[in-house]
């Protein structure tokens, strides 16, 4: 499939009910065609509202949405050509499970040939070739959630949104549809745009992901990009575990900073700090920090182990370090003593690169 830049586009979109405040705030965002984008946050940070604007159940107050070039603000719903995976479902109860994927081809005036070939093709893109004539009562949730993604797929829609469609399951299930609907996407290429508040998921499934926060995207970036480089406190904090650190910019030179805390000093990569006194929180994931690093580092500190936590394929370590009591450590399980034991004092490590030095909190 040959990409297509802007296939969806929200051009300086803002979104308010109530004409005071904004939901959304100015959003400009461009989905390529074939594009797999999750729009992440927080309750109440403007993702579905999002979704629900370019569904057409909601209209922008500012701005226009595009499809394939084309303003769909005054188009409705059903003529936008985008199909829709809800988290409860939306399947019609009465309705066999060929009837509720036909319902959507009827709408549109299909031959009954075009209409079983379309259901028999879609069915069995997501493994479920015998079920036809099942209603969704003997289904279980995760049977349903099929039906429902194979609803959205069926008349080869531009476009499919998918708000929170697995909330409903439990881990397990929830964690092999993830991969499912990753293989369904890989296979035929639509662009999908999926909300969610759940960073797992989002990182599981994406080519790129849009944080949301406050009504705003705080960063688009792919899935190792935004957890290797987060652009500010914000998505550190979201995106992952994440050490912090609250100080101040003592010195600024060859692409370092130093900061200054309560209880010493942290080599950091300046991400968004320019000048010498500005406050900072300086962020460092879990697994970045080494115990009794082999490798000279940038960052030497002494740490006491606060607790220790066994979780089968790696133990979670809290350290009391640099007057931070809730400093974390991923340490592999491996043969490997590491002398991790409540009490102890041990040697840490960490490289200037992978503490960055982000906004104040």
């Amino acid at each position: 499939m040959s990409k297509k830049a802007d296939f969806v586009k929200f051009d300086k979109v803002d979104k308010s009910y109530d004409g005071k405040v904004l939901v959304v705030k100015d959003l400009n965002l461009d989905i390529e065609e074939g594009e797999f984008v999750t729009m992440l946050g927080p309750s109440g940070s403007g993702k579905t509202t999002c979704l629900m604007m370019l569904a057409g159940f909601e209209t922008p107050t500012n701005g226009e949405i595009f499809l394939d070039n084309n303003p769909i603000s005054n188009i409705p719903p059903h003529k936008r050509g985008i199909g829709m995976v809800f988290q409860n479902y939306a399947l019609f109860p009465h309705m066999t499970v060929f009837e509720n994927l036909a319902f959507p081809l009827k709408v549109r005036k299909m031959s009954q040939e075009d209409i079983e070939k379309k259901v028999d093709k879609a069915l069995s893109m997501v493994s479920l070739g015998g079920f036809a004539n099942r209603m969704p009562g003997q289904l279980s949730g995760g049977q349903q959630q099929r039906v429902a993604v194979a609803r959205a797929l069926v008349f080869d829609p531009a476009v499919v949104l998918m708000d929170e469609p697995l909330g409903a399951l439990d881990k397990n299930l929830r964690e092999s549809m993830q991969y499912e609907i990753k293989h369904i996407h890989e296979s035929i290429g639509v662009t999908v745009v999926y909300v969610t508040h759940d960073q797992g998921e989002a990182l599981t499934m994406s080519n790129r992901i849009a944080v949301f926060n406050d009504g705003k995207v705080q960063q688009l970036s792919s899935p190792d990009k935004l957890y290797e480089e987060p652009v500010n406190s914000f998505v550190a904090e979201f995106i992952g575990e994440n050490n912090t650190f609250g100080g101040e910019v003592s010195e600024i030179s060859n692409g370092t900073c130093k900061v200054k805390l309560e209880k010493g000093e942290i080599i950091a990569n300046p991400i968004s700090v320019k000048s010498v006194g500005e406050k900072t929180t300086v962020s460092i994931r879990p697994e970045r920090a080494l115990i009794n690093p082999k490798d000279k580092m940038d960052n030497n500190q002494k740490g006491k182990i606060e607790e220790v936590i066994y979780h089968g394929d790696h133990t979670r370590v809290r350290l009391n370090l640099l007057g931070n009591s809730e400093f974390i450590l991923k340490v592999p399980n491996s043969s490997q003593n590491l002398d991790i034991k409540l009490g102890n004092e041990i040697n840490i490590g960490w490289n200037s690169h992978d503490a960055r030095a982000l906004d104040p909190k």
